[in-house]
């Protein structure tokens, strides 16, 4: 690049470029600048642009022999010392006149080809004369040495054109003046190498470096023209501004150097261009039309900015939402907080859950606790009462007492301690989870860990490490299955602590002395099991329930479900966690109940294997969620031999997602001539945080029928509740989830910002009041103050209670007969336009129509 700067200067300097500029016509300079254009594009090579130019100006020569000769030999000195400055290494390595494709840039190529097609159209006559911007080094370097500055008169920056006079100076060959050119001539040659190579690091322009080579060029040989021939009209002018000043105007030292032109307008007028200067300062000049485009051309980057390519949403992202004047607003009145029931006093209720194993152990040894069944469904373990009891004393004796390091016990009272079981061995894990309640240790349910890796366990491992977790309990057949270690143990899983793993089984455990008695407290506040919880960010934090807690939520859950002792209950959940727990593992102990644990992996084999114990145990209780009866439906085959009649409660675990109802009613419709009754279907809502917070009563407790709710998609998405006609389309039919639980006080508060009650017709968080409830998250104290801590507050902020509330994350309302409704959860919460939906409307609309033909507007 810095070979064609040179060549080109030093080709314009062999001639006297200032007489040039006053003698030659008007089409000859036309005709220059035409093979400027074209050399700058590389349509013709060096040597060619010479050898043209050369023809052009032959019949001129003669006509500039009188000018100074002083100023012609600086001027070839000058030239001739640009030309000879050695260039870089690929320019030594190429010829000057081969094309550098390097440089080509096919978008500048094509906007400069266009925008001279369109001049071309318009035939735009050519200026008389042209008067260029040059480029200034620096304000010391384009100022003469007797050129002074006068008022700081900034409207004197706009007059038209007019070069202002200063005090006169005689001679054409006045060393300065001289010395002064010199100076711009140098300026102009570094800084149009130095702008090809400072737009990009290392040197590498992706402008096109030829076209910057001739424009600065030419822009040179042109100002040293205007100025020359303004030097000779007489011998009173001073040398002009070249920086658009005029006599009146201060220059300032500070200002930045100027290395582009910008157009103040897009028109374009040939007669007086008004432009300005990269720093803002408007300058008079007449550039030819050609010229100029191929400037805002080449001033544009190759690759647009990165804010250009995500410009398809960022203005609409930028707008703020205005409020829509006619979206539905709530017009109820403020909500009063809804009671339940009181909680019943019961005379026999024993101090403790492990109170309550004691008594039924040793009064109630042959009746049957717990059965386990096998993938082929067959029975393969029934646990009584009298052995849970006394396999759980010899574990917590055995955790306590053989469990040592360096003679000191390995587990204090107090203790987390880690159950890693798999699904279908419910026998051990009831063992494990009493056995460490004896023992006043902390059980801490997870998932069995599937590769050492896993991004899932990773999670689970934060949390037992956060927890102190140094034990884990499990099943020698789960040990074996477990990754292992060069050395034979259990690997160490990524992101778990190190870990002591113990196997539960028979022979691992010893026998208490006859004089060894578990302690037997009442309940209190001291955490009595923490229960895990994956958030939807996939981080897993763990839920402290107190013995007081866990006694409370069984007592409820016996009143609410009308629980009496030797009853069967069927549970196809998870025993280790929120509703399978509950139900199948603390309120059936807590009741002499007889479990029947139908095993996950059962299920994907046989999905009507629930259908089919209920009918063989005669159960009364079955816990299931609305995918079991989904998939029974599915696979339901003509079997006349299954009654349901012996079911007063079907409970269905996940009640509160707005899509159950579609598999509660088909359920329904299949079943009801198997003997189910419609009043049997109990659904309720909870979450681990809060455990039960409401649920459908069964139909011989007296209370009122159930409820169906037909509520308008559009006012939900504002938050409003609208009943609607089930005959549209865009309708979403909810379900109750029964009255709240006994001995609670729940209210419903907005989902953003301060918790104020929401109005009686309005939609927001359910949040309760319970001795039922979890605690805390386990060492997460700012997380446990926002959701275990709510404090509702009346609009003019004034408390609803001196209690505080737990945050459910339910989103619903309660409606008629004091029931309780809910349309969705804070996690699937999606906020679109100002408009809220739920991510559980997808499945429901999936289920409730027929997918293979059309899905409903508006769901």
């Amino acid at each position: 690049m810095a070979e064609r700067t040179s060549a080109g200067l030093l080709t314009m300097m062999m001639e006297p470029t200032p007489a040039v500029a006053m003698t030659l016509p008007a089409e000859v300079r036309e005709k220059l600048a035409e093979l400027e254009l074209e050399l700058s594009e590389g349509d013709i090579t060096q040597k060619g642009y010479e050898k043209k130019r050369g023809k052009l100006l032959a019949p001129y020569i003669p006509q500039i022999q009188g000018v100074d000769p002083s100023l012609q030999i600086d001027n070839r000195i000058q030239a001739s010392s640009q030309a000879v400055i050695p260039g870089s290494k690929h320019n030594k390595s190429r010829a000057a006149n081969t094309r550098d494709e390097r440089f080509r840039s096919d978008l500048h190529t094509e906007a400069v080809q266009a925008a001279l097609a369109k001049y071309k159209e318009r035939k735009m006559p050519m200026p008389s004369k042209r008067r260029s911007v040059l480029v200034q080094s620096s304000v010391e370097a384009c100022t003469p040495p007797d050129t002074s500055s006068a008022s700081e008169d900034e409207g004197s920056l706009r007059r038209q054109g007019r070069l202002a006079t200063s005090t006169p100076y005689q001679g054409h060959g006045h060393p300065a003046v001289e010395h002064w050119f010199n100076r711009v001539i140098q300026g102009s040659s570094t800084s149009s190498s130095a702008s090809s190579t400072s737009s990009h690091p290392g040197g590498r322009s992706v402008t096109n470096t030829t076209a910057h080579a001739a424009l600065n060029a030419n822009a040179t040989a042109t100002a040293l023209a205007d100025l020359m021939a303004h030097t000779q009209l007489d011998n009173h002018s001073a040398p002009p501004d070249v920086t658009g000043l005029s006599e009146n105007s201060s220059v300032h030292a500070e200002r930045p150097q100027v290395a582009s032109v910008r157009s103040i307008s897009r028109g374009y007028n040939y007669n007086t261009k008004v432009m300005e200067t990269a720093d803002g300062v408007p300058v008079n000049s007449r550039v030819s039309s050609k010229i100029q485009q191929l400037l805002n051309t080449l001033k544009r980057p190759k690759r647009p900015p990165l804010r250009e390519f995500f410009l398809d949403d960022f203005e609409e992202l930028l707008d703020v939402q205005q409020p829509d004047p006619n979206q539905p607003k709530p017009e109820g009145q403020l909500m009063s907080p809804l009671e339940g029931e009181p909680l019943g006093v019961v005379t026999n209720w024993p101090p403790s859950l492990p109170a309550a194993l004691q008594r039924w152990g040793m009064t109630q040894p042959k009746s049957p606790c717990l059965t386990a069944l096998d993938n082929a469904g067959k029975p393969v373990y029934t646990l009584t009462y009298g052995k849970l009891w006394t396999r759980c004393q010899k574990l917590a004796y055995t955790l306590l007492n053989k469990l040592s390091t360096r003679n000191e016990p390995l587990l204090m009272p107090g203790d987390r301690v880690a159950l890693v079981f798999p699904n279908n061995d419910p026998v051990m894990f009831m063992v494990a989870f009493y056995g460490c309640l004896l023992a006043e240790l902390v059980p801490v349910p997870i998932e069995v860990p599937l590769t050492r890796k896993d991004a899932g366990s990773q999670q689970i491992g934060f949390l037992l490490g956060s927890c102190g977790v140094t034990l884990a309990l499990t099943t020698d057949a789960c040990q074996k299955g477990l990754p292992k270690a060069q050395t034979g143990e259990v690997a160490t899983f990524k992101g778990w602590p190190r870990l002591l793993w113990f196997v539960t089984d028979g022979k691992h455990v010893v026998k208490p002395p006859k004089d060894w008695h578990p302690p037997m407290r009442e309940a209190s506040n001291d955490i009595a099991y923490i229960e895990y919880k994956t958030s939807k960010e996939g981080s897993t934090m763990g839920i402290t329930v107190s013995h007081s807690a866990m006694l409370a939520h069984c007592h409820a859950l016996t009143q609410a479900c009308g629980y009496t002792e030797a009853e069967t209950i069927t549970n196809v959940l998870d025993f280790k966690r929120e509703a399978g727990l509950w139900h199948g593992v603390l309120a059936s102990v807590m009741n002499r109940m007889h479990v029947i644990s139908i095993p996950y992996s059962l299920m994907k084999v046989n999905p009507l294997s629930w259908i089919q114990k209920v009918h063989t145990y005669k159960a009364q209780v079955a816990v299931v969620k609305s995918r079991d009866m989904h998939w029974s439906l599915l696979a339901q085959r003509d079997q006349r031999d299954i009654s349901l009649s012996s079911l007063r409660m079907l409970i269905v675990a996940d009640g509160a997602n707005p899509w159950s109802i579609s598999s509660c009613d088909a359920f329904l419709n299949v079943f009801q001539a198997r003997g189910l009754r419609p009043e049997v279907i109990c659904p309720c809502a909870s979450t681990s945080e809060a455990m039960t917070v409401a649920i459908r009563r069964p139909p011989e407790m007296g209370v009122p029928p159930p409820g169906k709710a037909v509520l308008s998609m559009g006012g939900l998405s504002h938050s409003v509740i609208r009943v609607d006609t089930e005959e549209k389309l865009s309708v979403l039919t909810v379900q109750d989830v029964g009255q709240v639980m006994p001995g609670a006080l729940v209210c419903v508060v907005r989902v953003e910002g301060t918790p104020y009650l929401c109005q009686t017709d309005e939609v927001g968080e359910i949040c309760i009041s319970s001795g039922t409830t979890g605690v805390a998250y386990y060492g997460l104290p700012g997380m446990t103050k926002n959701i275990f801590e709510t404090i509702p507050v009346t609009l003019s902020g004034v408390p609803i209670s001196d209690r505080s509330f737990t945050r459910t994350s339910l989103l619903g309302f309660i409606g008629p007969d004091s029931l309780v409704f809910v349309v969705g959860k804070m996690d699937g919460l999606m906020v679109v336009s100002g408009r809220r939906h739920n991510a559980d409307d997808v499945v429901a609309t999936a289920l409730a129509v027929e997918p293979m033909k059309f899905v409903y507007r508006g769901r």
